[in-house]
């Protein structure tokens, strides 16, 4: 039912947002150039992985031995607002669509963290990654990893469709009044290390 209700909101959202996806195309192909699209591997469904799309936000910009400048001085200020209102996200309908994701699930992480996971963090991996979740609607970026992958395990032991109707709500809420885009110290979420202790039994 899940997968059925995944497609068929993707599909008609792909059609009807298509207007606000070639807008933003030209847009940052005018502040950017080409490509359009950031292209990363992320960890799917049982640590599987997929190709996750999103729209450029940063530049290219490096230093003069060739390494890339920080998030936030790569960052453009187009960027900044997509971020702020999630419309770098909307190509991600098309993982949707394909089935890579589901609306509603753990945000999909980057493969090289999978080995860090403790034994409760890797059940986040139980389920289909999502454009939304639990943790996305209870602080996104200002709060740390160990928070959010609580929240993950949580909604995997918890998901009902209910729940998830609830989470789909507090995103439409959060994209009008977004909080938490970046982690307090940085323009972007940090990368994960690995948690410093094992959950208690």
């Amino acid at each position: 039912m899940k997968r059925l209700i995944d497609f068929s909101f993707s599909s008609i959202l792909l059609v009807v947002l298509l207007p606000l996806f070639a807008l933003l195309s030209l847009l940052l192909y005018c502040c950017l150039g080409s490509p359009i699209l950031f292209k990363q591997t992320r960890s799917g469904l049982h640590g599987h992985p997929f190709v996750i799309y999103k729209f450029r936000t940063m530049t290219n910009a490096v230093t003069l031995e060739g390494k890339p400048l920080s998030d936030k001085e790569r960052l453009t200020r187009l960027g900044i607002f997509m971020r702020k209102y999630s419309l770098d996200e909307i190509p991600q309908l098309i993982n949707v669509w394909k089935g890579d994701m589901s609306f509603i699930g753990p945000r999909p992480l980057l493969m090289e963290y999978i080995p860090l996971y403790n034994q409760k963090q890797v059940k986040r991996l139980f389920i289909k990654p999502g454009l939304t979740g639990w943790a996305q609607v209870n602080g996104r970026n200002a709060i740390s990893w160990e928070e959010k992958f609580e929240l993950d395990v949580w909604y995997v032991e918890n998901r009902t469709f209910q729940l998830d109707v609830k989470i789909l709500c507090m995103t439409i809420l959060r994209v009008f009044q977004p909080v938490g885009i970046s982690h307090p110290a940085s323009a972007t979420m940090k990368r994960f290390t690995g948690s410093k202790k094992e959950p208690s039994a």
